[in-house]
């Protein structure tokens, strides 16, 4: 098989997998400067660029979406952004309110899809997105206005992503994730994954960006996530995955790329990836994981975009009339708080009248905060809007 090239089948099975065409794929390649001119650096294979001078791009931005979007698929598929949040501080409150969900959920979410969980390993918590902003809207609001995750979901994604997160933290001791791709076809058995031809399978990498922020300084030893630089490109990955071949190559050739407090790591899906193991004595590592889905997919998780926007509008009704959020965060917050895409809806109750879609959560949630709406009122649009969209 060429690299470049199609495999010359849609349907496949185990015995399709060639090592040897997935380590030539891996470690024929490498990453070249020259192709990133805006990136602050190569490490390992793994472009870096500077959160400032993304920040000081302004309406520019576009040139680095271009280099982000090139590195996702075509380059080695993963991305590091330094200083992703410029002031820490949100970091260090985002993680109190991390600190209460868990007390509340007895320290740890109920299961991994690739490792165990337990007091002694990696803690878990579901839904961490939601959680938060009923938790403590004003903090979610902060938060999720970065305009630096919307450059980075936009240039994957396109616009109307749609958020979701878990907090992952690697206890001393927590043992490493098993490689693997993820969702969404990375989260099903082989026998699953064959049923689908391989052109969507290769699709569906598109619906999805995986990101972690890292809520802690992640040195080695603290095991930073594990990456294979390139092997998105492998077509039949999310069969090879499961097998031990491919597991073992992964293993004796994986990059780590240690990160400091409010750094962020955002990868393709289909990357061959893991959590690392944590063998220090004391040091509990946090990262706030990301999977942000593509306005055309099913999310992995159910998130009530409508409760958050209730829970949060007064926070944003008070800083948005007072001017104190720019145009890009007035941007990324309404994006992470709101359902964006119109569809599906019921469209014998919400036609698209004087356009070609009805109205969003999104554009109503911008008019409530564009026209100073109270809280009350809103509540009753909103309520109105989801009663119109049921089926």
């Amino acid at each position: 098989m060429d690299l470049h090239s199609p495999p010359r089948l849609s349907f496949f099975g185990k015995a399709n997998c060639d090592i040897e065409v997935f380590r030539k794929i891996c470690t024929s390649q490498s990453t070249n400067k020259a192709d990133y001119s805006l990136a602050d650096d190569v490490i390992d294979n793994v472009v870096i660029f500077d959160g400032d001078a993304m920040r000081s791009a302004g309406s520019n931005v576009g040139a680095f979406q271009d280099e982000i979007a090139h590195a996702l698929q075509y380059g080695p598929g993963v991305i590091a952004i330094k200083r992703f949040y410029d002031n820490t501080t949100i970091i260090d409150e985002m993680s109190k309110v991390f600190e209460k969900i868990l007390e509340a959920e007895k320290g740890f979410g109920a299961g991994d899809h690739f490792g165990k969980t337990g007091p002694q390993a990696n803690g878990r918590i579901w839904n961490v997105f939601q959680k938060s902003a009923e938790a403590d809207p004003e903090t979610f609001v902060d938060y999720y206005k970065n305009p630096l995750l919307t450059s980075v979901s936009e240039a994957w994604l396109g616009p109307h992503y749609q958020v979701t997160a878990q907090v992952n933290i690697v206890r001393p001791g927590g043992e490493a994730q098993v490689s693997h791709r993820d969702y969404h076809l990375g989260f099903q058995v082989p026998e699953e994954t064959v049923r689908y031809p391989l052109h969507a399978q290769q699709m569906s990498a598109m619906l999805t960006l995986q990101g972690a922020v890292a809520h802690t300084d992640m040195p080695f030893e603290s095991g930073p996530t594990k990456l294979l630089p390139f092997s998105q490109q492998y077509p039949l990955g999310y069969i090879a995955y499961h097998q031990k071949a491919f597991q073992d190559f992964f293993e004796s050739h994986y990059i780590q790329v240690p990160l400091k407090k409010g750094d962020a790591v955002f990868f393709n899906p289909a990357l061959f990836h893991a959590a690392g193991a944590n063998v220090t004595e004391d040091f509990h590592r946090s990262a706030n994981l990301l999977q942000i889905s593509s306005a055309f997919a099913k999310p992995m998780e159910t998130v009530d975009s409508a409760a958050i926007c209730r829970k949060v509008y007064p926070t944003l009704r008070t800083i948005w009339q007072n001017g104190s959020l720019s145009s890009s965060e007035k941007a990324a917050i309404v994006t992470a708080a709101a359902d964006g895409y119109a569809f599906p809806t019921n469209l014998d109750t919400d036609p698209p009248i004087g356009g070609l879609a009805p109205e969003t959560m999104e554009a109503l949630l911008c008019r409530a905060l564009d026209e100073n709406m109270d809280a009350d009122t809103f509540d009753i649009a909103l309520a109105q809007l989801k009663e119109k969209q049921r089926a």
